[in-house]
């Protein structure tokens, strides 16, 4: 009886511990239920967007898969025959991308950089007119591009560069700029730098703009006395996350790039593969040829070269945060 008694009074324990529960639940929901309302839709996006298919893409690359009938898991092979069998992948595609990026990022991340600086020390009313300008080109859709560049590189006698170079009798006969080889990949690394100042350019201008004044006029007296000391000890410190995050926007912007090549050539692939890049790589072999498990391993290389220059910027330029 006596141990009967004892053991009356755990139900009142049990339902006292969960009113406690529910009271710190309630508390926390009246904290920061909000929040997570306000993140839930991206959330959402995010996951089916983002999270979804890139987890598929990473399952169909080791898959055989044509669309037509049920993938066949085939392991490692299609990275196997990525890297020791196809040709045009190791000869064209790979080199031509990162020639691309290695120009293409640095210089048009470098370019937005000290374009957003020379606009900072403009008047208001310029200033906004100017950067309006500049941001104009990367809201343009690629058949807008094509449509000023074919007409600027036009292979004719009537394109504006060869009109141009000759009457200066610069060349004899016009020139096929966009289907030759030789000149193609210089024409798209200028086309990409002119539509290159994107959101990143913006982000680097706002944080130009945000730096606090009083810190250009301590470094004054500590001894900073020119502009450029003024860039690399003030301004670039002070603006480390937009630094960040308009190095990753050109990173992102430089590897997906790819319907330009093909844009101005008007075939994929490109003439001799002198344009061809990742990206077309993939429309070629997913789009084109139907073999889905092997464009999904290059969309996945694709995405780990990303990734890694990312992470390097991250390094750079986020450090301990």
């Amino acid at each position: 009886m006596t141990a009967g008694l004892k053991s009356i009074p755990k139900p009142a324990a049990a339902a006292g511990g969960a009113r406690r529960e529910n009271n710190r639940f309630s508390k926390w929901l009246n904290k920061e239920g909000s929040a997570y309302a306000f993140l839930s839709p991206y959330a959402l996006l995010f996951i089916v967007f983002i999270v979804v298919p890139v987890g598929v893409a990473f399952l169909l690359s080791f898959t055989y898969f044509d669309t037509i009938q049920f993938p066949t898991f085939i392991g490692l092979r299609n990275y196997i025959a990525l890297l020791t069998q196809d040709e045009i992948f190791m000869k064209y595609v790979l080199p031509n991308t990162i020639q691309f990026a290695v120009i293409v990022g640095p210089g048009g991340y470098v370019l937005s950089f000290m374009l957003a600086w020379m606009l900072a020390q403009l008047p208001h009313i310029p200033r906004t007119i100017l950067a309006l300008i500049l941001y104009s080109p990367s809201m343009t859709s690629s058949i807008t591009m094509a449509v000023i560049w074919q007409t600027l590189f036009s292979g004719d006698q009537n394109g504006y560069l060869n009109s141009f170079l000759l009457r200066l009798n610069v060349i004899q006969e016009p020139v096929q700029w966009l289907q030759s080889p030789e000149y193609l990949m210089l024409i798209m690394i200028v086309v990409t730098l002119w539509s290159s100042m994107g959101v990143g350019f913006l982000a680097m201008l706002a944080g130009i703009l945000e730096t606090n004044p009083e810190l250009y006029e301590a470094g004054s007296l500590d001894g900073i006395r020119s502009r450029w000391q003024e860039i690399f000890y003030i301004t670039i410190p002070s603006m480390k996350p937009q630094m960040l995050f308009g190095a990753v926007m050109s990173i992102v912007g430089t590897f997906q790039a790819g319907a330009i090549g093909v844009t101005l050539s008007g075939a994929n692939p490109t003439p001799q593969y002198a344009g061809q890049l990742l990206v077309n790589h993939i429309e070629d072999f997913g789009f084109l040829r139907y073999e889905m498990g092997y464009a999904a391993a290059i969309s996945v290389t694709l995405l780990l070269m990303a990734l890694i220059f990312s992470r390097l910027a991250g390094r750079l330029f986020g450090g301990e945060e």
